[in-house]
């Protein structure tokens, strides 16, 4: 097989995976009763390494404060996130996740990370250092192409 033809494979899997995480983000989010941002949100603050702030969640999530706020308002209905004012700074509000969205990520994700990590035993240690440095090239090159196409307003019909 040439290496255009495997690159091409390459490139359909990554496109064949990419809709597998979808996939799966869209079941996580039916079984929840949640959206898409929602989930997103659950999974930014429950990464986050202590409480988030209502601003940095606006900055991760790429959507407007108001639009913040009303995905926190459905979070908390949800018994998802709590929303505090950060003692020093009274106007910053600081989400955090409960421990019902800690037993959700127990439930859904630890097993799929379980899976993940058995999989990726049967590679040595070379075979992981090449993934590592693949997964990040491929980040660093999907995040380029998300800058461009924001950046460039689509052409106008014909």
């Amino acid at each position: 097989m040439s290496k255009d033809s495997l690159i091409r494979d390459v490139a359909m899997r990554l496109r064949l995976l990419q809709q597998s995480f979808d996939a799966f983000d869209e079941a996580a989010a039916a079984r929840l009763g949640l959206n898409r941002t929602d989930l997103r949100a659950m999974d930014l603050v429950l990464a986050h390494d202590g409480p988030l702030s209502a601003g940095e969640l606006t900055r991760a999530l790429k959507i407007s404060p108001a639009a913040t706020t009303t995905v926190i308002d459905r979070l908390e209905r949800a018994g998802l996130v709590t929303r505090a004012r950060d003692a020093g700074n009274r106007r910053r509000v600081l989400i955090s996740g409960t421990d019902l969205a800690r037993a959700i990520e127990q439930e859904i994700y630890l097993p799929v990370g379980e899976a993940g990590a058995q999989a990726l035993g049967r590679y040595g240690e070379d075979q992981l250092a090449t993934i590592l440095d693949f997964l990040e090239t491929a980040r660093q090159v999907q995040e380029t192409q998300t800058a461009r196409v924001s950046t460039n307003p689509a052409p106008p019909p014909d």
